[in-house]
């Protein structure tokens, strides 16, 4: 089992034209809501620090983008950069998880002498975007995403307290108890061969099946190569690891997957399934935008008995 590129060449290059996405776009989010595939993706221009900006495209190959970024820093906590955005619907509003990285922090400095803040955002229009705040506070965290529905009256997420991945769960998506937190799965330290060895974090918003919540993940070994891979958890109780399979699923190959900004990363946000078909949109080398695909069934296939 393995992805599908959709194409040797990136879907989507930075734009020497403009100040803000001058440099890299990458690790997009993409929902496909009204026929119409949408987008939210990070760049880097000039001044390198992240912004990120909106597409629409009817085939989820041809991509129109607006001309100024949809979300940028607006105080200490996101100065250097707004980053990373997975987008999940849910009763009708999208929120954006994204990660702020900034100059002001809680406690003490996460990142290079600054804070990063695991944050949720809302929009009615997918263009303007309120901030409702972190996940938690004052702690290296990110790689967070929402569950596309309530899971027994209650908002979940996914998030990454390395080299783990937790599950949080929330009432109003403004409070996040520690109590209701719990690790779901790490890396195989019980493999150094292992793809997943040493790091592991979400990728886009969990698909619901029949047989569970199908999550594909990323994580990479000694040798820092970022790779896909995918996990089954139980539809009403997703603490509950039903299946993980060893073997990834995607890895870098194309020269902008090797090299770029960032060598050997392929890194997804984003996996939404249109006509029974998965898309996983990744950014390739910290620089551009790529497309895999596989169909869904084959995937779940994969996720049981893989």
């Amino acid at each position: 089992m393995h992805l599908q590129r959709a194409s040797s060449e990136p879907l989507m290059l930075p734009d020497p034209t403009s100040t803000w996405e001058t440099y890299n776009v990458f690790n997009p989010a993409v929902i496909h809501h009204n026929g119409i595939f949408h987008m939210h993706y990070r760049a880097q221009g000039l001044d390198w620090i992240s912004r990120i900006g909106y597409a629409v495209s009817e085939d989820g190959l041809h991509w129109n983008r607006m001309r100024e970024p949809v979300l940028a820093p607006i105080d200490g906590t996101d100065s250097r950069g707004v980053e990373d955005p997975r987008v999940t619907e849910i009763d009708g509003v999208f929120y954006m998880c994204y990660t702020a990285y900034g100059r002001e922090y809680s406690g003490a400095p996460t990142h290079d002498g600054g804070g990063i803040w695991p944050m949720i955002a809302r929009s009615e229009n997918l263009i303007t975007w309120e901030r409702m705040g972190p996940i938690v506070r004052g702690e290296n965290n990110k790689d967070h995403v929402l569950f596309p529905r309530r899971i027994n009256g209650r908002y979940v997420a996914l998030h990454r307290r390395w080299p783990n991945v937790w599950i949080a769960y929330s009432d109003d998506l403004l409070t996040w108890r520690e109590e209701d937190m719990a690790p779901l799965y790490g890396p195989r330290t019980d493999d150094p061969d292992a793809w997943d060895f040493k790091s592991v974090g979400s990728n886009g918003v969990p698909i619901e099946t029949e047989h569970g919540w199908l999550l594909i993940n990323h994580g990479y070994n000694e040798d820092h190569i970022y790779k896909f891979g995918v996990c089954l958890v139980d539809l009403d109780d997703p603490t509950r690891v039903v299946r993980r399979p060893k073997r990834a699923i995607f890895a870098p190959q194309e020269l902008w997957e090797l090299r770029g900004d960032v060598p050997n990363v392929v890194f997804s946000n984003a996996n939404p399934v249109v006509d029974d078909v998965v898309y996983v949109y990744y950014g390739g080398g910290d620089h551009a935008i790529g497309l895999a695909t596989c169909r869904l069934d084959e995937l779940v296939d994969f996720a049981l008995n893989g």
